[in-house]
């Protein structure tokens, strides 16, 4: 499966509810393992390190982050991932899930080697891709996936889920506020429920006109911004 929209659209949640809903509870007990691959190309050895999150029915992991040797992490972690194929309960050989966040920066040989590795691994280990353009993704790789577009969720959805996230934590909100987050968060649902979680620290209650301050790097942009704007001098 390839699961392809914009940042903060819940794709990752999608993921989780579709493998919970596969496995069951046990996908939530999750440990995080820097895990160090040995790769053998015929002409050379090496050692590469990546971060992986792993339960006992899937793995999830970001092959980009190896760079330019990107390709070997797909070949090698799917190759050691169809060796020890889980068990289920009725003694039969079941499959584990793999998760590969960000396959829209894999290189084009990395998703190459992906093609492969998918169809002769098929059997043991089921692939599920999460990238934000599906359109950086080679169509070898497209044509083998269900696709699954997530959409932005719209301002009233993410309105919903505040009010919901509200309710749930026993939070008065005012008329409006939610709202307003909304309107800030440019429909991205992360960035609402950081915005919320930053007013809750910042004063609470909440007032009717509070709002959410801009994300660090944001204000450091518009800083900057103003100054150059205030003054162009060598100096400046």
């Amino acid at each position: 499966m390839l699961f392809y929209g914009p940042p903060g659209s819940g794709k990752k949640t999608l993921i989780m509810a579709l493998i919970k809903q596969m496995f069951g509870a046990g996908v939530e007990k999750v440990k995080m393992e820097n895990k160090t691959w040995k790769i053998d190309t015929g002409t050379r050895t090496f050692d590469l390190e990546l971060a992986m999150l792993s339960s006992s029915h899937h793995v999830e992991m970001n092959p980009s982050d190896a760079g330019f040797q990107d390709r070997y992490v797909v070949q090698e972690v799917i190759k050691e991932m169809a060796k020890s194929r889980p068990i289920d309960a009725k003694g039969k050989r079941a499959f584990k899930v793999l998760v590969l966040n960000e396959v829209d920066k894999l290189s084009r040989e990395a998703q190459h080697s992906l093609r492969r590795t998918m169809e002769k691994y098929s059997a043991s280990c089921r692939l599920i891709l999460c990238c934000n353009s599906s359109s950086k993704v080679t169509e070898a790789v497209r044509s083998r996936c269900l696709n699954v577009r997530v959409n932005a969720p719209t301002e009233d959805q993410i309105v919903q889920v505040l009010e919901f996230i509200g309710k749930k934590e026993n939070l008065q909100l005012p008329f409006g506020f939610a709202a307003r987050i909304a309107a800030q968060s440019n429909r991205n649902l992360r960035r609402a429920i950081l915005f919320f979680e930053t007013c809750k620290v910042q004063q609470y209650p909440f007032s009717a006109n509070q709002v959410a301050p801009p994300l660090d790097w944001e204000q450091y942009v518009s800083e900057i911004a103003t100054e150059i704007l205030s003054e162009q001098s060598p100096k400046r």
